[in-house]
């Protein structure tokens, strides 16, 4: 592995783990034991939620897992051949125990020249849209994943991984029993979906009035909400217009999804100033973590465009308070004039190590900004972070 000479440290803001078969279901009170299960399907496990066999992660045991970077081609030059996802992915790998445990992920860290990562699940993201309708289930599976997040990997380990729970908001009592749990045992981040909030009533806005309790206890205790990519439920729309209703399934070609692709977090972003949370709140710290930087300037001149024509509708200028949040872009994205348009005190490094979408070898990602000065490069792959969690 080659070694990268680097004036400065790097704090990733994109790493993942893989869960473990227990990791949803070893702290779920029994009488919630059958929402959880692992079937054999064709001699391949799958993952039923309440009875219903999920695609959405291929192969939810993660015991074989497409190798680290195994899309950097298909992203930096596209797809001309017209390849299939497997024929990408290439020739798949076994799980090591750094992709599973803590300790051995320091050492593989070292090799990659990370000094400090944020660490995200990667199952999780499948949960809360698959029991949308049953609030209590949600709370339920979320802090036994939290559980086992805590008791497998912690939440600070070695003051270099911090591993980032999940925290859904369907009932509030319960969200904000849940951010006191986690940061009581160390918790920096705090994951967030950027989606609708499911609840009995329906689905509705994190950005309501109804959650200010939990936003201002967010903000007492000065923790990051990073809003990480998701299954945010709107396959719906895709499907509606394909004829068709099914799950989201990421690695199942679907143009007009693909068309659509950035449209959650886009809504998610928006929602803050529509529905006036980042108002209210103007010191939560939010960083949007593997949604890359397409969405944002498109997003940035539409609501300029309707803060001219209703400022009545906003407590203050909408744009300006959009720039406030951090954003990690995609590596083949322009980071320079990511950089231009927010500020680089603003963005944020991310490798999605050790996912096929991300990054073989991150330290490779200070190839895309050489051209901003030595500073600019500092903040964006590890200062800017380190000084949003006090590290």
């Amino acid at each position: 592995m080659p070694k990268w000479d680097l004036p400065y440290p790097l704090f990733d803001a994109d790493n993942h783990l893989y869960e473990t078969k227990e990791a949803l279901t070893t702290y779920l009170p029994k009488h919630y034991r059958d929402a959880v299960k692992y079937v054999e399907v064709d001699g391949r496990t799958k993952i039923a939620i309440r009875g219903q066999i999920s695609e959405y992660i291929p192969n939810p045991t993660f015991d074989v897992v497409a190798p680290p970077g195994a899309m950097e081609e298909y992203f930096k030059n596209g797809n001309p051949e017209g390849k299939s996802m497997r024929e990408i992915f290439g020739k798949p790998i076994r799980s090591t125990p750094a992709f599973r445990e803590p300790a051995p992920r320091l050492e593989l860290m070292n090799e990659l020249q990370i000094d400090r990562a944020l660490m995200f699940p990667t199952l999780a993201s499948l949960v809360e849209e698959r029991m949308k309708d049953d609030p209590e289930l949600i709370h339920a599976v979320v802090h036994s994943l939290n559980q086992w997040l805590y008791e497998t990997w912690s939440f600070n380990y070695s003051d270099r991984i911090f591993t980032v729970p999940v925290i859904s908001l369907p009932i509030v009592e319960k969200a904000i029993e849940e951010l006191e749990w986690v940061v009581e045992r160390g918790a920096r981040a705090i994951l967030v979906r950027p989606a609708p909030v499911p609840g009995v009533r329906g689905p509705r806005s994190f950005a309501l009035p109804e959650f200010d309790p939990f936003w201002k206890r967010v903000v007492e205790l000065d923790v990051l909400v990073t809003m990480h990519s998701s299954d945010s439920g709107y396959s719906r729309f895709a499907s509606e217009w394909d004829g068709r209703q099914q799950e989201m399934l990421p690695f199942v070609t679907n143009t007009f999804k693909m068309i659509n692709e950035w449209q959650p977090i886009r809504d998610a972003m928006a929602s803050w100033v529509c529905h006036g949370a980042l108002f209210r709140f103007p010191e939560l710290k939010i960083a949007v973590i593997e949604n890359g930087a397409e969405w944002l300037p498109g997003l940035l001149e539409t609501l300029a465009k309707v803060y001219k024509k209703a400022p009545q509708g906003f407590p203050g200028d909408p744009v300006e308070a959009v720039k406030k949040i951090y954003v990690s872009p995609f590596w083949e994205e322009d980071l320079v004039a990511l950089s231009d348009l927010i500020g680089a005190d603003h963005v944020l490094f991310g490798s999605d190590y050790p996912h096929p979408e991300g990054l073989a070898e991150p330290a490779r990602y200070v190839n895309e900004i050489k051209d901003l000065p030595l500073d600019d490069q500092a903040k964006i792959m590890g200062g800017n972070l380190a000084r949003l969690l006090k590290v």
